[in-house]
C-alpha cells in the first residue's frame, strides 16, 4: 500500500475508532494524497458520462477502444485536477490536516 494514501484510510476509520498517528502525513504528501483524490472522483464522474457515448464508425469502436477509454478518462481525471480540479483537493487536504492534528500526541 502507498504511504501516501495512509491519511485517506485513516479519515475513513474516524466514524468507528480512533485514527492512529501514522507519522507519515507531511504538508506535501497529503497535498498529493488530495489531489490524487480529487482526480480519481474526476475520472469517476468522466467515466459515468462517457458510458453512453457510442463509438460506431470507420474509425471508432473495438475492442481496443473499450480497453483503452478507462485509461484516457484516467488521465482526463488527473489533467483535470491538475488544472485546478472542483476545489474538492483543498476541502480534502484541509479535513486531513484537522484529522491529523486532532491525533497529534
Amino acid at each position: 500500500m502507498d504511504a501516501a494514501l495512509l491519511p485517506i484510510r485513516a479519515y475513513t476509520n474516524t466514524a468507528t475508532a480512533a485514527v492512529p498517528n501514522t507519522g507519515s502525513g507531511s504538508p506535501q504528501r497529503i497535498a498529493d494524497a488530495a489531489k490524487e483524490f480529487e482526480a480519481v472522483f474526476i475520472s469517476t464522474m468522466l467515466n459515468q458520462m462517457f458510458a453512453g457515448i457510442r463509438t460506431d464508425g470507420p474509425f471508432g469502436g473495438g475492442h481496443g477502444e473499450e480497453q483503452f477509454r478507462g485509461l484516457l478518462v484516467e488521465e482526463y481525471g488527473k489533467a483535470i485536477a491538475d488544472a485546478g480540479g472542483f476545489g474538492l483537493a483543498d476541502a480534502v487536504r484541509r479535513e486531513l490536516i484537522a484529522i491529523q492534528e486532532e491525533n497529534t500526541p
